[in-house]
């Protein structure tokens, strides 16, 4: 099991642009056998931060999502919709194991 973990650095004054992104990928993930765990936006603190966290079985899995997302006509029109409304400034994505007792 492998939790991809995103840091968003996104334009505060598009806070609502960012979050109508965010809620087209839940289900795309879901839909490519991943579960999304949710997307985190700002409260208090940072205002142009925001984090995401899906999971999925392997970090093979991972990847074929990842090559498959980009031939999707779902994946295409929420990276295009980020694109236009210019909402992301830039992102990192890291990789995690989960312990369980």
């Amino acid at each position: 099991m492998v939790t991809c973990y995103l840091k968003y650095v996104i334009d505060q004054y598009k806070l609502e642009e960012f979050e109508k992104y965010a809620k087209l990928w839940i289900p795309l993930v879901n839909k490519f056998g991943g579960i999304h765990n949710g997307y985190f936006l700002p409260s208090e603190g940072a205002n142009n931060i925001a984090l995401a966290l899906f999971t999925f079985p392997s970090l093979a899995e991972y990847e074929c999502y990842r090559n498959d997302s980009f031939t999707d006509a779902d994946c295409i029109a929420a990276f295009k919709y980020a694109e236009e409304t210019k909402c992301i400034l830039s992102y990192e994505r890291s990789f995690f194991k989960p312990v369980f007792e």
